[in-house]
């Protein structure tokens, strides 16, 4: 029988987080922390929660990316420096697509979880340029676009669902149904933003 539901440990995870908020941003301690209460509840060691984690982490890994970013990368990166910020604890080499960007930031490496503006600043110094000189692109209306602008970035969202924009936030500068879109967009002479 199984000791703890899914709930549960997404549960176990949310009260970490509450209990140490110096450590909210950082899903990788939060999941081993967990995965190391979870076995001491049910009499293992904690060794066995960094095998868990390993285990979690390699499947987290195995993805199919879609079909559209690989190319969308390739042409943008023609001309574009690329980074990403993300508040996952995805790894882009196991994934596979680390080649195509210059600067890779976590939640974890920064401190601080998006839309905390520490993440897009310390990502706009590694990339070298002012926060007015990078498109932040992203899929969620709140974490990327809003936390992106209150820095002063511009905006572009990918809205691959059709999803309506959130009644009062301050739309995007830019609206995409994925990267291909994007591309053409950001590539087409003459065309603003």
């Amino acid at each position: 029988m199984d000791r703890f539901t899914l709930e549960d440990m997404r549960a176990a995870r949310l009260r970490l987080a509450e209990e140490h908020p110096h450590r909210a941003h950082d899903y990788t301690w939060l999941r081993l922390e967990a995965l190391a209460h979870h076995a001491r509840e049910c009499g293992y060691g904690e060794e066995i929660a960094a095998r868990g984690f390993e285990v979690f982490y390699a499947a987290r890994n195995e993805l199919d990316v879609f079909e559209d970013v690989r190319p969308a990368l390739a042409r943008l990166g023609e001309r574009f420096l690329l980074g990403t910020l993300s508040n996952g604890n995805a790894d882009l080499r196991r994934i596979g697509l680390h080649g195509f960007f210059r600067v890779s930031l976590s939640a974890r490496e920064v401190g601080a979880a998006k839309p905390d503006p520490r993440g897009f600043l310390r990502l706009a110094e590694a990339l070298g340029v002012r926060p007015s000189e990078i498109l932040y692109v992203g899929d969620d209306p709140v974490l990327d676009v809003a936390g992106a602008r209150a820095v002063g970035m511009r905006t572009a969202w990918i809205n691959r669902r059709g999803e309506p924009w959130p009644e009062g936030l301050q739309a995007a500068d830019l609206c995409v149904a994925d990267c291909l879109a994007l591309a053409d967009h950001l590539l087409a002479e003459n065309r603003p933003l």
